[in-house]
């Protein structure tokens, strides 16, 4: 055994031994369809913070979870699942919601990607908002649209009061922005931590939110239960 293969199978082995334990997979499945803080995680688990933090170091020590600060309130992290590092169960399907509703701060960058992702991949509707709009979309967000062949709208952003109400069922809200998930709490029914690219203002920081966003549609499209 040469030495790639024998860190390769050590990796494996630290990943089952920290997966060895129902908390931790239930976290493993939590995360994912979407990031999460410590104090969100413990709610949705009924878990104690303190044996929380001991499970969440083992996933962190195995390399199954990663967690990074907040864009929005600096004293929070958000832990989510590394991609490619272990398989979630299957989950049962969502319920299916008259729309989709991708909101971020501004509305002008990762909203408008994941709603035009979301348009491409899925019948269900889907529009974005912002809690606080600016007054236009990024240029660089519409750059990245061309690029990857996106239909992105030349819409003006949009606060989330004023998308009216869906039809034929209830919104599904998935923050894409750390700020407008804290503003919006609970009324969030996923979030998504995705690095503010107009922040960068440059191309690949355009193109990986681009890709983040894509993967996290991907996982998210068939959770939802078509209608009976």
């Amino acid at each position: 055994m040469n030495i790639e293969q024998s860190l390769d199978l050590d990796r494996r082995v630290a990943v089952h031994a920290a997966l060895a334990d129902p908390t931790r997979l239930r976290v493993v499945d939590l995360l994912s369809v979407g990031d999460a803080a410590s104090s969100e995680l413990s709610v949705r688990l009924g878990t104690p913070s303190n044996l929380l933090a001991h499970h969440l170091k083992v996933l962190e020590g195995a390399g199954v979870v990663t967690r990074h600060r907040s864009e929005g309130d600096g004293r929070r992290s958000y832990w989510r699942l590394v991609p490619g590092t272990v398989v979630p169960a299957p989950r049962p399907s969502l319920a299916r919601p008259g729309r989709v509703v991708f909101v971020c701060t501004a509305n002008t960058a990762r909203s408008h990607l994941a709603a035009a992702l979301w348009r491409r991949a899925s019948a269900i509707p889907v529009t974005s908002a912002g809690t606080r709009p600016a007054t236009r979309v990024a240029a660089g967000a519409r750059a990245a649209a061309r690029r990857h062949h996106l239909d992105l709208p030349d819409v003006a952003p949009q606060h989330l009061s004023a998308i009216g109400t869906p039809t034929g069922g209830e919104d599904l809200l998935v923050t894409v922005c750390d700020l407008a998930h804290e503003e919006l709490g609970t009324d969030a029914a996923l979030h998504w931590s995705v690095p503010d690219p107009v922040a960068a203002g440059t191309r690949a920081a355009f193109d990986l939110a681009h890709d983040e966003l894509a993967r996290r549609v991907e996982v998210l499209v068939p959770l939802l239960a078509r209608p009976s």
